[in-house]
C-alpha cells in the first residue's frame, strides 16, 4: 500500500511512537464499522466507484477509524488524504482536493499525473500552481470550473487505472460550495473507476444553511454512497477503552461517574483519564472547557505561549509558518514543541503541528487575550502576504487573520486579492464572500477606491458577475442594480453594458424583463456611432426575442445585429446575428433560408468557441426538430467535444447533450440515451441550461413505464420549469406534464397542461406544438369518452376545430404527415373517441418514415390493435398486439409494454368485450358507489356533488374503474358491471 499524505493535511497515525495522538493503539467499538469499509472498498475493486461518508458529532472518533481502515488496506492500494482547514466561513477553496492532488503529486510523480490528466492538464494547475515549477505547463486556462471538475475526473480515473485509489476527504463540515461542487461532480461522473472516496464530517456543525446540509440527501440518494453514522460509546465501550488506556479496570462507581461526564464520547473519556495526574474520578475537571483544557494547563507558561501562538494559526501549522510568526530562539521553539507533543496537546506530522483535536484548538484560542489575538493574527498575516507574492492560494487565509486582527485596510486589500484568486481558480462562492467582504469594508477604509484600483460602482458589478457565475443571480441583480444607482448621469456606454448584465441574470433564473433591458440598453446608445457593444446588445435582444417566439421581430433585430457587426469588423458577433436570424426563420416555416444562414454562421464563426458552440447548439436542435435525427446527432457531438475542450460543459455543453439526447430517443437508442441523460443531470447546470434535461428526464420515466415517479419528480420541477422560460421549453413542458397527468388518471389536468395551444395568446413553433398537438388529441378523446365534466366554458367542438385549425397551420412542416396522422387516429371514430381503425392503419403507415419518433411504430400498433379488440377483431388484434410488443421491447418503452399487457389480458378475458363467468373486477368501496352513479348516468360534477368529493377526484375514481374493467366507455362499464353473477368484488 502507498501512502499519499500532502503537506496541507491533517492526519494522525497510531503506530509505533504516534500512540499519543489516540491514547490506544486499539480500535474499541467500531468493529462493525471497520468491516463495513474493508466491504466496500473490496466490492469496487472491479471497477465500482464507491463513497463512503463518516458522520459522527465531535470527538467521536471519525479520523482514528479511518486511519485504522487505510492501514488494514492491501499493499497495492495508493491512498491519498486531503483535508478542509479550519477558518470558519473563509475556508479556502477545494482544500482537501488540492490536498490529495498534492499527495499524487508526490507519490506517482509529475510526469504520471499530468499524463494521466490528458487534454485538459492545464487546468490541474489551477488546483496546484507547483505543476509549473515541477515542468508542468500552464496555459492560459479560460475554459472554466467545467474544464477544472473535468481534469480532475480524468486524472483520477487514469491513475485509478493502475492500482486502486482511496481518495480521502477530512473535516467536510469545514468546505466550501467549490469543494463540495467538485466532489459532487466526482462521485456522480466517475461511476466506474477504481476509486473509494472516504468523506468525513461533524454532525453538530452542519445545520440549515450550511453548504454540507443541502447536499446530504443527495448522497443518501445515490446508491454507491455508504453512509456510517458513529454514535456514542456504550457504558460498556466506555469501560473497554478506559480499561485499556489506565492498564486496570475502574470501580463501578469511577466508571459511572467518567460515563456521566463523558457522554459516551470516546476522546472525552481519553482526555478524562489519559492525562497526567489523573488518579480517580473526583480528579475531573468541573466543565467540559476544564476537559479540553486539562492538558494544555499541565504546560509551563512559554509552551503556553507557543501552543496559543499554534491556535492563532488554526487546526494545523507548518513548522516554517510557525518559525515566520515566532519571535523567540529557535531552540526555545523547539522545546516547548517537545513538552506540548510529550504532553498530547499537539502531535507532529511531517513538517506540521497540529493538535489532538480541532475542540482542544478551539478552546485554547478563546484563551486569547485580546491584544494577543490581534498581534498573533497579524503575525500569521504578514507572514502569509510575503508567501502571496509567489502563490495566491494564501489570500483567502491572510484575509482572515487581518480581520480577526481587525486591520480593515489590509483585510480590504487581502479580500480583492482573494477575491481575484479565487475567481480564477472558479471558485465563484468563495470568491463571491471576499469581494462582499471588500464591499461592506470599502466605507471603513480611506483611500478604498486607491487600494482597489476602481470604483466602487465596478467592484459592485464584478462581484455581480462572480454572484452570477456562483448561481446566486438574485443577488448579483441586487448589486447590478446598485451599481447602476452609483453610476454618474449621462454614462450612457456604461449603463447600457449594466443593463445588458441584468437582463442576463434575470434570464437565469427564468424571470421577466430581460427584453425590456435590452430595448433600454439600446435606446442609451442610439445617438451614437457604431459599436461593438451595441452589436452585443442587438444579439442579445434578438435572442431573447427568438427564444420567447416572437419569431418576425427577431429576424428584424438580427439583421440590424448582423449590420452593426459588419460595421465594427466582428466576425463572431456576425455569426451570432446570422444565427439567431436563421433559427428564427426556421422556426416561422422558412426551412430554406433558415438552414442557410445557419451554415453561414458556422462560417463566419470559424476561430471563436463562443460563436461556433452557438452555431452548433442551434443547428443540431434545428435538425433533430426537422427529424434528421442522424445529423442532430453528429453535429451535438462536435459541438459536445469543443464545448468540453472550453471547459462550458455544464453550460453550452449541457444543451448540446439535450440536443444530442432527445434525437437518441427518437431513434429508438433508449439506454445510450438514459445514460448520457444521467451524466448531464449530474452536471447540475445553471436552470436555464438543465430546464431542457429535465424535461428529457420527465418524458424517458413516463414512457420507460413509471408515470408515478414522473409524477414525484415533476412536482419539485414544476415550479422552474413553469416560470419565464423560453417557449420551446414551455411547450416541451406543457406535453411531457399533459401525459403524465394522464397517464395517472387526472384528466382534467392533463387538458389544463396542454389546452395552452388554444389559447388566444399562443405563440406557436411548429416542431413542439406538432407533439404537442397529438397529445392534446388523445387527452381530448379521454375527456369525452369518460365523460370528464372541465366546467362550463369547455366545449368539445369548439377545442376540436381549434385543434384543427392550428394543424392545419403547419401543414408544410416536414414531420407534419407523422403527427397529423396520429392526431387524427386518436380523435378518430364515433364520438371523436380514437376508435377508427383505418385512421389507426394509415397512422402506423405514417410513423413508419424516418423522421418519426420510434416510440411512435409501437405506439400506433398498439392502439390500433385496441380498436380491433374493440370492434371484435381478436384475432387480428392480439398479431398487431405483439408486433408493438416486440418493437417496444427492442426500444425499451415500458409504458406501452403495460399498456399491451392490459390489452392483451382484457382480450383473451373478453371475447366480444364481456366478462366470462367467474371473472370478477376488484373495485374499491368507493369506486362501486362511483360506478353506480355512473350507470345512473350522472356527470363527473354530479357524482362528486352526490357524494362530497371534488369533480377531479370523481375523475380520477371513473377512470381507474374504466381502466379496471377494461371498458371504453362509462355506458360499457356500467353495462360489464351489471353482466357480473356476484356484481364486483371490493378491496379496502
Amino acid at each position: 500500500m502507498r501512502v499519499a499524505i500532502a503537506d496541507d493535511v491533517t492526519w494522525r497515525w497510531h503506530n509505533g511512537g504516534m500512540q499519543s495522538a489516540f491514547g490506544s493503539t486499539f480500535l474499541i467499538g467500531r468493529e462493525s464499522e471497520l468491516a463495513t469499509l474493508r466491504e466496500t472498498f473490496a466490492a469496487g475493486l472491479p471497477g465500482d466507484t464507491r463513497t463512503v461518508v463518516v458522520a459522527g458529532e465531535a470527538g467521536i472518533g471519525k479520523t482514528r477509524l479511518v486511519a485504522e481502515f487505510v492501514e488494514s488496506l492491501p499493499s497495492q492500494a495508493v491512498v491519498a488524504v486531503g483535508q478542509c482547514i479550519d477558518l470558519g466561513p473563509d475556508a479556502p477553496p477545494y482544500a482537501p482536493i488540492t490536498g490529495i492532488l498534492r499527495a499524487l503529486l508526490s507519490t506517482v510523480g509529475i510526469d504520471e499525473l499530468i499524463a494521466a490528466a490528458g487534454p485538459s492538464r492545464e487546468a490541474l494547475s489551477v488546483l496546484l500552481p507547483e505543476l509549473e515549477e515541477l515542468g508542468g505547463t500552464r496555459q492560459d486556462v479560460r475554459g472554466g470550473v467545467e474544464w477544472v471538475y473535468d481534469s480532475v475526473a480524468v486524472a483520477l480515473e487514469n491513475l485509478a487505472r493502475t492500482a486502486p485509489l482511496v481518495l480521502v476527504a477530512e473535516d467536510l463540515h469545514w468546505s466550501d460550495q467549490a469543494t463540495l461542487g467538485l466532489l459532487r461532480y466526482l462521485i456522480r461522473v466517475l461511476e466506474h473507476a477504481n476509486i473509494l472516496f472516504v468523506l468525513t464530517y461533524r454532525t453538530d456543525d452542519v445545520r440549515r444553511g450550511h453548504p454540507l446540509h443541502a447536499w446530504l440527501p443527495e448522497l443518501d440518494r445515490n446508491r454507491r454512497v455508504m453512509r456510517i453514522d458513529l454514535g456514542r460509546f456504550s457504558r460498556a465501550q466506555v469501560r473497554e477503552l478506559a480499561d485499556v488506556l489506565l492498564g486496570s479496570s475502574l470501580e463501578s462507581y469511577d466508571l459511572g461517574v467518567l460515563y456521566d461526564r463523558s457522554d459516551g464520547v470516546p476522546f472525552l473519556v481519553e482526555e478524562l483519564v489519559g492525562f497526567d495526574g489523573f488518579e480517580n474520578v473526583d480528579c475531573f475537571p468541573s466543565s467540559l472547557r476544564g476537559v479540553l483544557l486539562s492538558r494544555y494547563e499541565t504546560l509551563s507558561e512559554p509552551t503556553q505561549r507557543v501552543v496559543r501562538l499554534l491556535a492563532a494559526g488554526g487546526a494545523r501549522v507548518e513548522h516554517e509558518l510557525l518559525v515566520a510568526v515566532y519571535d523567540g530562539d529557535p531552540e526555545e521553539l523547539d522545546r516547548a514543541a517537545r513538552e506540548a507533543v510529550a504532553a498530547s496537546v499537539i502531535v507532529i506530522d511531517d513538517s506540521a503541528y497540529e493538535f489532538r483535536h480541532a475542540l482542544v484548538r478551539d478552546a485554547i484560542h478563546e484563551e486569547l487575550l485580546p491584544g494577543e489575538r490581534a498581534r498573533f493574527h497579524s503575525l500569521y498575516a504578514r507572514a502569509l502576504e510575503e508567501r502571496c507574492d509567489t502563490d495566491d492560494t494564501f489570500a483567502t487565509a491572510m484575509s482572515y487573520h487581518w480581520m480577526v486582527a481587525h486591520d480593515l485596510p489590509a483585510a480590504f486589500t487581502a479580500s480583492l486579492k482573494a477575491m481575484r484568486h479565487a475567481r480564477g481558480s472558479y471558485a465563484y462562492t468563495a470568491a463571491a464572500r471576499m469581494g462582499e467582504r471588500a464591499l461592506e469594508l470599502w466605507p471603513q477604509v480611506p483611500d478604498a477606491a486607491e487600494l482597489a484600483a476602481c470604483t466602487r460602482g465596478e467592484l459592485l458589478a464584478d462581484v455581480a458577475y462572480i454572484l452570477r457565475n456562483a448561481g446566486e443571480s438574485d443577488r448579483a441583480i441586487a448589486l447590478v442594480e446598485e451599481a447602476i444607482a452609483e453610476l454618474a448621469p449621462g454614462d450612457n456606454e456604461r449603463l447600457a453594458a449594466l443593463l445588458r448584465d441584468k437582463a442576463s441574470y434575470l434570464a437565469n433564473i427564468g424571470r421577466s424583463g430581460s427584453i425590456d433591458l435590452l430595448r433600454e440598453a439600446l435606446a442609451l446608445l442610439r445617438d451614437q456611432p457604431v459599436s461593438l457593444l451595441r452589436a452585443t446588445i442587438l444579439g442579445e435582444l434578438a435572442a431573447r426575442l427568438m427564444l420567447q417566439a416572437y419569431f418576425d421581430e427577431a429576424v428584424e433585430v438580427a439583421d440590424a445585429a448582423f449590420v452593426e457587426a459588419e460595421a465594427v469588423g466582428s466576425l463572431p458577433r456576425m455569426s451570432v446575428a446570422a444565427n439567431i436570424r436563421g433559427t428564427s426563420l426556421l422556426s416561422n416555416g422558412q426551412i430554406s433560408t433558415g438552414l442557410d444562414d445557419l451554415y453561414r454562421a458556422g462560417e463566419l464563426g470559424h476561430g471563436d468557441d463562443s460563436a461556433r458552440l452557438r452555431y452548433w447548439v442551434n443547428l443540431s436542435d434545428s435538425m433533430n426538430l426537422l427529424g434528421r435525427f442522424d445529423e442532430a446527432i453528429t453535429l451535438a457531438e462536435e459541438g459536445l467535444e469543443r464545448a468540453r475542450l472550453r471547459g462550458v460543459e455544464r453550460t453550452k455543453g449541457a444543451i448540446l447533450l439535450s440536443n444530442m439526447i432527445g434525437p437518441l430517443f427518437a431513434r429508438g437508442e433508449w439506454t445510450r440515451a438514459d445514460d448520457l441523460l444521467n451524466r448531464a443531470l449530474a452536471l447540475e447546470s445553471p436552470l436555464g441550461f438543465s430546464a431542457p434535461l429535465q424535461h428529457l428526464k420527465l418524458w424517458s420515466t413516463l414512457w420507460g413505464g413509471d408515470p408515478e415517479s414522473a409524477e414525484r419528480m415533476l412536482r419539485p420541477w414544476r415550479g422552474q420549469l413553469g416560470i419565464e422560460q423560453q417557449a420551446q421549453v414551455r411547450l416541451a413542458f406543457a406535453r411531457v406534464a399533459g401525459e403524465i397527468a394522464l397517464e395517472n388518471g387526472d384528466v382534467a389536468r392533463a387538458w389544463s397542461e396542454v389546452s395552452g395551444l388554444i389559447a388566444p395568446d399562443h405563440r406557436g413553433i411548429p416542431a413542439y406544438d406538432l407533439p404537442l398537438l397529438m397529445v392534446a388529441a388523445r387527452v381530448l378523446a379521454t375527456v369525452l369518452r369518460e365523460g370528464v365534466d372541465l366546467g362550463p366554458e369547455f366545449d368539445a367542438v369548439t377545442a376540436d376545430r381549434d385543434l384543427r385549425v392550428l394543424l392545419a397551420r403547419y401543414e408544410g412542416w416536414p414531420t407534419h404527415p407523422v403527427f397529423a396522422a396520429v392526431f387524427e387516429a386518436e380523435l378518430g371514430g364515433p364520438g371523436r373517441l380514437g376508435t377508427n381503425i383505418d385512421l389507426w392503419r394509415r397512422a402506423v403507415d405514417a410513423v413508419e418514415s424516418s423522421n418519426a419518433p420510434a416510440f411512435l411504430r409501437p405506439w400506433t400498433r398498439t392502439r390500433l390493435a385496441e380498436s380491433l379488440a374493440a370492434a371484435g377483431g381478436r384475432a387480428e388484434a392480439l398479431i398487431e398486439a405483439e408486433h408493438a410488443r416486440s418493437a417496444a421491447k427492442e426500444i425499451g418503452v415500458g409504458l406501452i409494454l403495460v399498456r399491451i399487457d392490459d390489452l392483451e389480458r382484457r382480450a383473451g378475458l373478453h371475447a366480444s368485450q364481456v366478462s366470462p363467468v367467474g371473472s370478477v373486477p376488484v373495485l374499491t368501496d368507493r369506486e362501486r358507489q362511483v360506478l353506480a352513479l355512473v350507470a345512473e348516468g350522472l356527470s363527473n360534477r354530479q357524482i362528486a356533488e352526490q357524494l362530497f368529493i371534488s369533480a377531479k377526484t370523481a375523475s380520477v375514481h371513473v377512470s381507474a374503474i374504466l381502466r379496471k374493467l377494461g371498458a371504453a366507455t362509462r355506458t360499457e362499464a356500467a353495462y360489464l358491471a351489471q353482466q357480473q353473477p356476484n356484481g364486483v368484488a371490493v378491496t379496502a
